[in-house]
């Protein structure tokens, strides 16, 4: 038995509170090492005739990984309170006892050592449900599609806004990295019957607040629509116009930093250490300054969002900064019914501030999404007290490396979703902001070589997993891109360049996630088949009498079999329930 892989965690990801009565218990052990695990548990306070009252239930295998297997169960306690430890057998039949005292032999205690089996002080605990502590999921999420759009490079609504430096509408450019082309905020509303034919039901914006840059993260006033893209009216509308067709709107917005142009730092740039506002920023010595390191880089004598001087790092430890972004998030969400941040650099700003944040935007709105963005695992902002859910991009990772880079093996994907979903809650889970592409990386279809029937297999294939997906614009009609500015090419509207086969794969697959996003959403996963040889991988979501298969063939010959009643297929030619599935094909079905 491998000891060490053994591993449990109170009030974690290990043991949670899924509703206000059902706690959910984790166990990792060594991959193909244990037989069986059971739990022991029960009431610390109760006992009968001097021996402590305790049930047992043999806990269910998993997930796994390719080092570990995961095992879980659900509880209850009559009283909110519980002990329990684990039992566990391993492949040779031998068993030992796992407590919050470490691995001990199973032995039964006598009567004057709190008698039961191991005894009671040698149990994990959950002192109390604490429904206070609970991480709490955002119900509308688990039904939610989202489309993201950079809002400088989607539509040109009102050329009477235009930067004085505005390029022509030009789908086939490559933008340089300060181009500029129109898109704005009447841009959007005009086309929001398209978005609403698509099927999207959420809308996240890239920064729209006033700065000099076209991407915005350069921010010089939060409370400012940039006058190139709008005016609060304009937003106003949009946000009614949306919420009407029943799309949420999600904002972007970076308080990390502040761009270099701001009051704040120009007026420390004025008065040095005279400024009202020089502890609102990290700086080490006046005056204030830089030296160009390389084209991208700068040595500054002050901290900034990577090397960039354009962008002063904000001290979030000071109550004046505080209150003053404190402020803005609760601005846009009172003024303007917004029902969601996401939030730029997230990782660097301190854990301190973020939950006087989400206790500030709760407090405006109880069902509010908060999304940070942190590109690895991010389990110490995900306790319930800070974010809603992060950017997934170790799913991305995992995704794109398999199906677009064939980077990774089949099997390797599979233990690489589930190490992440093992790094946090079930609920956690289920809000995750799923990706394949953004801003931020290159397009998908782009990383896919141009092979739009893989992209079809990406998507359909992140739509199936927990959490709330997202579609970068212009995927949907086949856009393409490198990385930034590259992948932030103005949207293609002309209609003969726009794909439509693509476009109505898109919305059927919305269709799809949209009505079975309860599955989707809560459902248990299981991976049913992963043949490495041929390619081919099948997983199962469950929830109740539901059940949802997803089949895939990422290898070079036709699988044929029965799938059940077909939902969904790229590629398949089939006759009631026997189907044949073309190389880069899948089927979703129902049985």
């Amino acid at each position: 038995m491998n000891k060490a892989a053994i591993y449990h965690r109170p009030e974690s990801e290990y043991a949670f509170l899924y509703t206000k009565d059902e706690l959910r218990l984790r166990l990792r052990t060594a991959l193909d090492d244990i037989e069986k695990v059971e739990v022991i548990y029960g009431d610390p306070y109760e006992w009968l005739g001097g021996v402590w009252k305790s049930k047992c239930a043999e806990m269910k295998k998993t997930l796994a990984t390719d080092t570990h297997q995961y095992w879980t169960s659900s509880v209850n306690a009559p009283y909110n309170r519980l002990n329990y430890g684990f039992i566990l057998t391993d492949t040779a039949g031998v068993q030992i006892f796992y407590g919050d005292q470490g691995v001990e032999d199973v032995v039964a205690t006598s009567e004057t050592e709190s008698s039961g089996l191991m005894g009671s002080k040698n149990y994990f605990k959950m002192p109390y449900f604490q429904e206070i502590d609970r991480f709490k999921p955002v119900e509308w999420v688990k039904e939610t599609v989202w489309y993201q759009i950079f809002p400088e490079r989607f539509a040109n609504g009102e050329s009477a806004n235009d930067n004085e430096n505005t390029k022509q509408w030009n789908p086939d450019d490559h933008p340089e990295r300060e181009d500029f082309y129109g898109g704005d905020l009447r841009g959007i509303i005009d086309h929001l019957d398209y978005l609403e034919e698509l099927g999207i039901n959420g809308l996240y914006l890239c920064p729209i607040f006033e700065a000099p840059s076209n991407h915005k993260y350069d921010t010089m006033d939060y409370k400012k629509i940039d006058r190139h893209f709008g005016t609060d009216k304009d937003f106003k509308e949009l946000v009614e116009k949306a919420h009407a067709r029943g799309i949420r709107v999600m904002l972007d917005a970076v308080f990390n930093h502040i761009g270099d142009k701001s009051p704040q730092w120009q007026d420390v740039v004025q008065n040095g250490k005279n400024s009202k506002y020089v502890d609102w920023f990290h700086i080490h010595e006046f005056p204030v300054g830089y030296k160009p390191l390389d084209e991208h880089n700068d040595d500054s004598t002050y901290e900034t969002f990577a090397f960039t001087h354009r962008m002063p790092k904000l001290n979030t430890a000071n109550p004046e900064v505080q209150r003053y972004l404190l402020d803005i998030a609760t601005y846009w969400i009172r003024e303007f019914d917004i029902d969601a941040w996401r939030l730029d650099v997230a990782n660097e700003v301190d854990h301190h501030f973020w939950k006087l944040f989400k206790t500030a935007c709760e407090k405006e709105k109880e069902d509010f999404y908060i999304v940070g963005e942190i590109w690895t695992s991010a389990q110490s902002w995900l306790n319930g007290d800070e974010f809603t859910a992060v950017m997934n991009y170790a799913f991305t990772g995992a995704i794109v490396d398999y199906f677009a880079k064939g980077k990774i093996t089949l099997e390797k994907m599979v233990s690489n979703l589930n190490t992440q979903l093992m790094l946090n809650r079930d609920q956690t889970n289920q809000m995750m902001f799923n990706l394949l592409d953004s801003h931020d990386a290159p397009r998908v279809l782009t990383l896919a070589k141009e092979d739009k029937d893989v992209l079809k297999q990406m998507f359909a294939f992140l739509f199936l997993q927990c959490g709330t997906p997202d579609i970068y614009y212009g995927t949907e009609v086949g856009m393409i891109g490198e990385d930034d500015p590259d992948n932030r090419k103005p949207m293609e509207w002309r209609e003969e360049k726009q794909d439509v086969d693509l476009f109505a794969f898109f919305k059927k697959l919305i269709a799809f996630r949209k009505e079975n996003s309860q599955l989707l959403s809560e459902g248990e996963l299981h991976w049913s088949v992963v043949d490495e040889e041929k390619g081919i991988i099948q997983l199962i979501r469950t929830l109740g009498e539901s059940k949802m298969i997803g089949t895939f063939n990422t290898g070079e010959e036709v699988v044929k079999g029965e799938f059940g009643e077909i939902i969904l297929t790229n590629l398949a030619a089939h006759v009631d329930s026997k189907v044949e599935i073309a190389p880069k094909g899948f089927v979703l079905s129902v049985s």
